[in-house]
């Protein structure tokens, strides 16, 4: 009965950490970078493109909605967004060609990253999962 009850005790501690790795993302618009963190480490610093004149990258805290290796946008011209991980409506972080542009708002209101860092965002996401993930665009 002992060792019943400490492989069920052994089985739920593996099943059920203490507590559950994260991945913070944080936009800031104001100076058009991100900062991705892990466990609350900075691992990532990149500059990004968000919405240009008449065009906004809605500001907020929300988790990814879905995520897409390769899609085409619907609604501008079948523009490539590669590495896509969506968290409010149609608004996106993926990665771009415009790396020109990146460090200035170029976007129509999504969040651009050269692909290379998209790509590991999008793997980092998918290791550390959705719902353990938080996305932040502040002014």
């Amino acid at each position: 009965m002992v060792r019943f009850v400490l492989v069920v005790i052994g089985f739920l501690l593996l099943a059920y950490p203490a507590s559950a790795a994260s991945v913070s993302i944080v936009v800031d618009l104001s100076e058009q970078t991100m900062v991705v963190k892990v466990n609350g480490a900075t691992q990532y610093q990149w500059d990004v493109s968000s919405g240009k004149r008449g065009y906004r990258t809605p500001t907020g805290t929300w988790g990814p909605i879905r995520m897409h290796r390769e899609y085409y946008s619907q609604k501008y011209d079948g523009a490539p967004m590669p590495y896509s991980i969506f968290f409010y409506g149609g608004y996106a972080i993926h990665g771009t060609s415009h790396v020109n542009a990146l460090g200035s708002p170029a976007s129509h209101g999504c969040v651009r990253l050269q692909t290379s860092n998209a790509k590991l965002l999008y793997n980092l996401v998918r290791e550390y999962g959705a719902d353990n993930t938080s996305i932040r665009i502040k002014s």
